[in-house]
């Protein structure tokens, strides 16, 4: 815990800068309750700016980075920007920049919020993703042979180590300490098929489990198994560990169970250095200065932050409040769905906190 903070913010493309608005506005109403100073320094990195300047990230945007207690990140996503410039130029770069190797989600489901299966509520869905965030198919390691001909060959390789193993599931065998519920972590993995990657995996989870953290029970599971449990037994689970495509996929799998992309918040984490916050969703840009975007993902993002900076008494403050909206006050998470403005929920939320 500290008396204040540096935060960089970047809010991105789309509705990315009007959701993030709102939650410095919970974060700032959080702040003035619980006597912690913020200091907020924006940078307008993203599609306009790349179309004005033709660069993504200036040189030295890890260094000044590295700077700042935590980052606050909008969407990235421009419609007048090829697919692929953005979100490998900004997203990843920042993540490998910063060797952010933890993608956290959390997947919960608050009390008033629908989630698609039946016979489900918050006491079933209630579990954490950790999952491996530099390495594997994200890695980059690959290319073309004879690229536009009909002899075509593209590779993509999924590079694993056993240093980026072992401290991913490091994380997640103390994360689930700390959660102290089922102090369960499933394995999600492919090991019939994927034979050589998947069985470092196994091999790493099973030795670090048995070594250093016999106090937490392991499982495994098939990825094609586990997303057909994320839906029919979702309540099966505590923590998953997962290298990073299969990760990919079952977190968004995870948002849909938890309501949608309107809630579903994650973090980038280098538990070392500084990490970065952000709601999971894309930047809607046809939703673009329309106010009726739903903030409540980019509000839990920032309940994350602060939760990983010791302030935990803040974090809970605002996830209260988050869940206090959610059975209280909104009718629905999609944009225009809501009952409110994007600035109506964040007053709502920014009020709750400091009440």
């Amino acid at each position: 815990m500290a008396s204040g903070y540096k935060i960089a913010v970047i809010p991105g493309d789309g509705t990315g800068p009007e959701v993030i608005a709102e939650s410095l506005k919970v974060l700032k109403a959080a702040g003035n309750k619980y006597k912690v100073d913020f200091k907020f320094t924006e940078f307008n990195w993203g599609g306009e700016h790349y179309k004005a300047t033709g660069i993504v990230l200036p040189d030295d945007a890890f260094d000044t980075l590295r700077g700042f207690d935590a980052i606050l990140l909008g969407a990235i996503g421009h419609p007048d920007v090829k697919p692929g410039i953005l979100e490998k130029g900004l997203l990843l770069a920042l993540r490998f920049g910063l060797d952010h190797y933890i993608n956290l989600r959390p997947v919960k489901l608050y009390p008033g919020v629908k989630t698609p299966l039946k016979d489900k509520g918050p006491e079933d869905i209630d579990f954490v993703v950790v999952r491996e965030n530099t390495e594997g198919l994200y890695a980059g390691a690959g290319g073309f042979f004879k690229k536009g001909t009909p002899d075509e060959v593209a590779i993509q390789t999924s590079v694993n180590t056993r240093k980026g193993v072992e401290r991913c599931v490091r994380y997640a065998f103390d994360y689930c300490r700390k959660l102290n519920r089922k102090k369960t972590v499933t394995l999600c993995a492919k090991t019939n098929v994927l034979t050589y990657a998947s069985d470092l995996w196994e091999r790493v989870f099973h030795e670090v489990g048995e070594a250093d953290y016999p106090d937490v029970k392991r499982e495994y599971a098939h990825v094609d198994a586990t997303c057909m449990w994320m839906v029919k037994n979702p309540e099966w689970f505590d923590v998953i560990v997962v290298e990073n495509m299969f990760g990919d996929i079952i977190t968004d799998l995870g948002a849909i169970i938890q309501g949608g992309m309107g809630i579903a918040a994650g973090g980038n984490i280098n538990p070392q250095g500084v990490s970065m916050y952000e709601p999971i969703g894309g930047s809607a840009p046809k939703y673009t200065g329309k106010n009726v975007i739903n903030p409540l993902a980019s509000i839990c993002a920032i309940q994350m932050m602060m939760e990983d900076l010791g302030e935990s008494e803040m974090a809970q403050a605002i996830e209260q409040a988050v869940m206090w909206v959610c059975a209280n006050k909104i009718k629905d998470l999609g944009a225009g769905k809501m009952g409110y403005s994007t600035t109506e929920v964040g007053d709502i939320v920014a009020e709750k906190v400091a009440s």
